[in-house]
């Protein structure tokens, strides 16, 4: 499948666009099958599209049917900030009114891979089907190609059973939770957002298609 390839003049613009497709996604949604189910990025790019949700958007989502999950999380102490679901909270969560058992964060536990094993039985309950079916999932891209915590060359990248692995990433925090490539393939659909002109070999690359990992 093409990419749908959509280039944005700045920060603000490709926010703006971004939060406005979330809401799409959202209402096309409820309409076909009455909730959303989304899959939330983390790090620093996202963060003014859910501070848009939670403001300028924020009359347009029926937010008690939207259920949100994280792509991948930090193992890190609970509110941590270099917790994805720290920021989201505090760019979103906070700020709009839905029931809190409709944020699915992956749980507190003694091992990452615990964590892991945890987020997989409670999107097993939210999906019940052989493989979830995302109606939208938000990406960013590293400057190395990697997506969620999914990173060139791992080992995660040939999962082919499990929904959600622990990996030990070449970043800071390393040891992290993430969803595996076929729960990504299986969305409805994925937006990547990427920003930054040091992205721009590794978004090359992709679109090119000249290294599959």
């Amino acid at each position: 499948m093409t990419p749908d390839l959509r280039i944005c003049e700045d920060m603000n613009e490709l926010s703006r666009r971004a939060a406005d497709a979330v809401v799409t996604a959202i209402h096309d949604a409820v309409v076909q099958h009455g909730r959303c189910s989304i899959g939330l990025a983390g790090g620093n790019t996202p963060r003014p599209i859910y501070r848009l949700l939670a403001s300028q958007f924020k009359e347009q989502i029926p937010w008690n049917l939207v259920h949100f999950f994280f792509g991948d999380e930090r193992f890190v102490p609970p509110d941590d900030p270099q917790r994805n679901e720290t920021m989201v909270r505090e760019a979103l969560f906070d700020h709009v009114p839905f029931p809190r058992s409709n944020v699915h964060a992956v749980p507190a536990a003694s091992t990452a891979g615990e964590a892991a094993e945890g987020y997989e039985v409670m999107l097993r309950k939210h999906f019940a089907t052989v493989w979830p079916r995302f109606d939208l999932v938000l990406l960013g891209l590293g400057a190395d190609g990697h997506a969620a915590s999914l990173f060139p060359g791992s080992q995660a990248l040939r999962e082919r059973d499990r929904w959600v692995v622990d990996v030990t990433a070449p970043a800071e925090p390393p040891v992290r939770v993430t969803l595996t490539l076929p729960v990504f393939n299986h969305a409805a659909l994925a937006h990547f957002v990427v920003t930054g002109s040091n992205k721009a070999p590794a978004l090359r690359s992709v679109l090119e298609g000249t290294d599959p990992e």
